[in-house]
């Protein structure tokens, strides 16, 4: 398996619903990586030719970011904290027009860094990379509470950023479905949906408790890497976002296909590509 496959797997997953994210698509047949001009991503596109296309939104940017961070530590994370803040704000203003939201727009830009209270799900989007560094389960935790804190210090915003963590961690441990499930039910989230009944009533949500839940469920029905980002995207909610949660749990426990990880390095700067490499190189 892919070592990045986690990360590569929430990457893929927030371009694929990039399109879908206020044009709801309830169903699981769509081109999964479209490009208006044929090209993929390019330094020079227009903000409208941006949102024709499949494209990386913030949570792409943000998962980078983090991933970054985790680098420029190497491996001593008394201040990972100030790494995060360091480098989400320096990529976020770097690459805006990503679709941020506005409580998190403005933390960008201000000169100070005090979090917001937020329990929204950008902090569940922005984890995947965390639990390659964690040696164990308290480890994930804690540095994923330190990733997410830093913005979304509510509760619900902790948690949700926890449990993606937790479920990423297990998968990339060999852990089986039902484990990884259990873990999540019994400590985190019930998962006691029914797909078509997403399908039909399930309305955009952009918090944790509304969101998460439902983006994990979407890999406990799913058969493949590709059918649980379909699946997430089909549910008609926070699409780019919850494809991307769901891709990261789901690229850990099945792999990324050779043929979508290739595809999507047209969508993503130069830049990205390389803090990826060499984030490989950092955990061999």
């Amino acid at each position: 398996m892919d070592k990045l496959s986690g990360i590569y797997g929430a990457i893929i997953g927030d371009i694929a619903g990039s399109r879908f994210e206020f044009k709801p698509h309830r169903n699981k047949d769509f081109e999964l990586l479209y490009s208006f001009s044929g090209n993929g991503y390019s330094e020079n596109q227009t903000v409208e030719d941006l949102f024709k296309s499949s494209h990386f939104t913030d949570d792409t940017v943000m998962t980078i970011a983090v991933a970054n961070a985790l680098i420029e530590a190497n491996g001593k994370y008394d201040n990972l904290t100030e790494l995060v803040v360091k480098n989400m704000k320096t990529f976020g203003n770097k690459y805006p027009y990503r679709g941020y939201g506005y409580n998190f727009q403005q933390w960008l830009i201000r000169d100070t860094v005090e979090p917001y209270n937020s329990l929204g799900n950008g902090s569940a989007m922005r984890i995947s990379a965390v639990p390659y560094f964690a040696k164990n389960i308290e480890e994930v935790k804690k540095f994923s509470k330190m990733v997410s804190e830093v913005t979304h210090n509510h509760p619900e915003g902790i948690k949700g950023a926890e449990a993606v963590a937790v479920a990423i961690y297990l998968a990339l441990h060999n852990h089986t479905k039902e484990e990884i499930l259990k873990e999540i039910e019994e400590n985190y989230y019930s998962l006691d949906f029914d797909y078509e009944e997403l399908k039909q009533s399930y309305k955009f949500n952009e918090t944790c408790p509304g969101s998460v839940p439902q983006s994990i469920f979407a890999f406990k029905i799913s058969t493949t890497y590709e059918d649980t980002i379909r699946t997430a995207i089909s549910m008609g909610g926070d699409a780019d976002t919850m494809a991307c949660i769901s891709g990261a749990i789901a690229g850990a426990f099945y792999g990324v296909p050779n043929n979508l990880k290739k595809d999507v390095l047209k969508f993503i700067p130069s830049e990205f590509i390389d803090i990826l490499n060499k984030f490989e190189k950092s955990i061999l």
